[in-house]
């Protein structure tokens, strides 16, 4: 099962979601209060199951609507995942993937942990 864990570095928020194995699948923006890092949380536990996936390397892809994963290819050519709420802000990301199938999978991962993480967060300093 997946958790995700809440930072405060310098009086600003940020969360990580770890799967079960212990690894990042997915991080969030700064916030400016734990609140709002919270609400981030349950935001990514809503949207990433109802997400479509908008494949954005596939030449013609189709655009979809909010919420939804992007995925594409950055300019050190990596492939990576960015989520998308209703109402399209960003509210999580991935690292960066050398293969396509590997990002895919991380999409997935997301979609899986996310929806199954205990409500309850980890604060580090």
């Amino acid at each position: 099962m997946g958790k995700f864990v809440i930072q405060e570095k310098n009086g600003k928020y940020s969360f990580r979601l770890k799967a079960g194995n212990g690894e990042v699948i997915a991080v969030s923006q700064s916030y400016k209060s734990l609140q709002t890092c919270k609400a981030g949380v349950a935001s990514v536990k809503v949207n990433a199951a109802a997400a479509a996936l908008e494949n954005q390397t596939v030449e013609g892809y189709a655009k979809e609507k909010h919420p939804k994963f992007e995925v594409y290819q950055d300019n050190a050519g990596e492939y990576r995942f960015r989520l998308k709420a209703k109402n399209g802000q960003n509210i999580a990301a991935s690292e960066g993937y050398t293969a396509l199938a590997s990002c895919l999978n991380g999409v997935e991962s997301v979609r899986k942990n996310a929806a199954d993480a205990p409500e309850a967060v980890e604060v580090e300093q």
